[in-house]
């Protein structure tokens, strides 16, 4: 007796326990309930490197989950699917614009020194490139929030149309017809950017050597600038790099992906040893955004292989909504069903089932928060199969249970009996369940995936429902003499004349 009080006490506090956990954290939606973004990216072969390989997909993906956790995207998933693509699925995100741009850039970060006998062409563009980058900041609203905060409102930079055209014909720049001005001044920037890259020298200091990278409000303008730290090697590569063009007046260039985001001079002061101390900032007239942006790139790393983006989707939240209200309809409508089967079938010992049932379905969700295990349709499908399968363990113990008392044997053995000769078929079937589910994460992708984690927990609770939930219920029912009737079980007529 005590023994089962025990257990029952058990089953009580894991319920309690169960709803105390669903009621703290929550079930965690997934994409297709939830609504939000996917992207599929392709890995391009680049180089020498004439077809993607599978170490070379991980490798990227690596680099691209490193840049998804910095954006702060929570329950993000990305997997690989075929020989070189990669699906990202982002729930909760219906603007997929700002993972795009973080995710499909290369962010390879050079510094570089200004070559010598390039100074003449390097002060005719640099303010050129000067002029272009704050007429076009001071069109950018993101960039002009507050014009007064400086005690009165600033002068607004121009680029006198006479000029900008004469700047596009010298360079060579061909605008296309109907192009608007901010057009024809972000066209000339691309082609001072590339000029200004053909005049540094070779790469002497990469994101490589990167250890951190960070970001801070510039203390003249209301842009940002972003910072870094390199290792004991890049730091001692900067002071070097530094140490070169100190006092030459030849520029530090710092090119992102090919373009040239800013540009600095090395006073004499550090001709002896260079800038030590392993840290620099990039000053690029940055947005707040941008700065983030760049900050996660150089901090997720360079990807070894370029990626594309071949797909976008987006789903609404209200597709969502109607998933989950169909799903959780056809889960009611379908326990409502088994339940009153099991009533009827079972009489007593299938209102017992009910209630582990119940049980296990609580049980189920309460370890769907804890892992947590993002619930998708499929994963509905797999926890609404383990409810069947919960219960055809049931089924399977209440036949041997009725077997055994139309035989003439007492309740109470039957019942011992019963749970007895049930349990090989139940391990058995369970167990092969398993291995299929085992087979189906190992082997499957994605949403395949999450029907196997519900399902193969499905079953490892539906064991510990049937054979302890079920019989301790109905042991502690069989101590109240008044419930003691076989005919509770299974109707008189099929009973022994002894037995009824």
């Amino acid at each position: 007796m005590a023994r089962q009080q025990g257990w029952v006490a058990l089953i009580l506090a894991l319920a309690i326990a169960s709803a105390a956990l669903l009621a703290s954290y929550g079930l965690q939606l997934g994409l297709d309930l939830r609504g939000g973004s996917q992207l599929t990216l392709q890995v391009l072969p680049a180089g020498e490197i004439r077809s993607v390989q599978k170490e070379q997909l991980e490798a990227v993906k690596e680099v691209l989950e490193r840049r998804i956790n910095g954006l702060g995207v929570a329950e993000s998933t990305l997997q690989t699917v075929g020989n070189d693509q990669l699906v990202l699925q982002l729930p909760g995100e219906q603007d997929p614009s700002r993972a795009a741009r973080v995710l499909g850039s290369t962010a390879l970060l050079e510094f570089r020194a200004q070559k010598p006998g390039t100074e003449k062409e390097m002060q005719g563009l640099l303010p050129l490139k000067r002029q272009a980058e704050a007429v076009l900041a001071a069109r950018d609203p993101a960039l002009n929030q507050d014009p007064t905060d400086a005690g009165g409102p600033r002068p607004t930079p121009q680029l006198p149309p006479e000029d900008l055209a004469r700047s596009l014909r010298d360079l060579g720049v061909e605008v296309p017809a109907g192009s608007s001005e901010s057009d024809q001044i972000g066209l000339l920037l691309q082609e001072v950017n590339r000029r200004l890259v053909g005049l540094y020298g070779p790469t002497q200091l990469t994101g490589k050597e990167l250890t951190a990278a960070g970001r801070q409000q510039s203390a003249t303008a209301s842009t940002w600038d972003v910072t870094l730290s390199f290792n004991r090697e890049g730091g001692e590569k900067f002071a070097a790099l530094t140490q070169s063009i100190a006092g030459t007046g030849r520029v530090l260039g710092i090119v992102l992906d090919g373009r040239s985001i800013s540009e600095a001079t090395v006073g004499p002061e550090f001709k002896a040893a260079g800038i030590t101390g392993g840290g620099a900032s990039i000053t690029g007239n940055f947005t707040a955004e941008e700065a983030r942006e760049l900050e996660v790139q150089l901090r997720g790393g360079s990807l070894p292989l370029p990626v594309k983006i071949i797909e976008v989707r987006t789903i609404g939240p209200s597709l969502g909504a109607e998933n989950i209200r169909t799903s959780l309809l056809a889960a009611l409508s379908g326990l409502a069903l088994v339940a009153l089967f099991m009533v009827i079938t079972y009489r007593l010992a299938g209102m017992v089932a009910v209630v582990a049932l119940s049980l296990y379905g609580l049980f189920n969700l309460a370890i769907y928060a804890l892992i947590p295990v993002t619930l998708t349709l499929p994963g509905i499908a797999g926890f609404i199969l383990s409810l069947g399968m919960a219960v055809d363990a049931n089924v399977l113990i209440f036949e041997r249970i009725k077997d055994e008392l139309r035989s003439g044997n007492t309740l109470i053995r039957s019942i011992d009996t019963g749970f007895a000769l049930a349990f090989s078929s139940i391990l058995d079937g369970q167990l092969t369940t398993l291995i299929s589910c085992a087979a189906l994460f190992a082997l499957g992708t994605g949403f395949v995936k999450g029907f196997a984690v519900t399902l193969g927990i499905g079953v490892l609770l539906s064991l510990f429902s049937a054979l302890t939930c079920t019989r301790t219920l109905l042991r502690l029912l069989m101590s109240y003499p008044a419930l003691r009737r076989p005919t509770y079980f299974l109707p008189g007529a099929e009973l022994p004349a002894t037995a009824s």
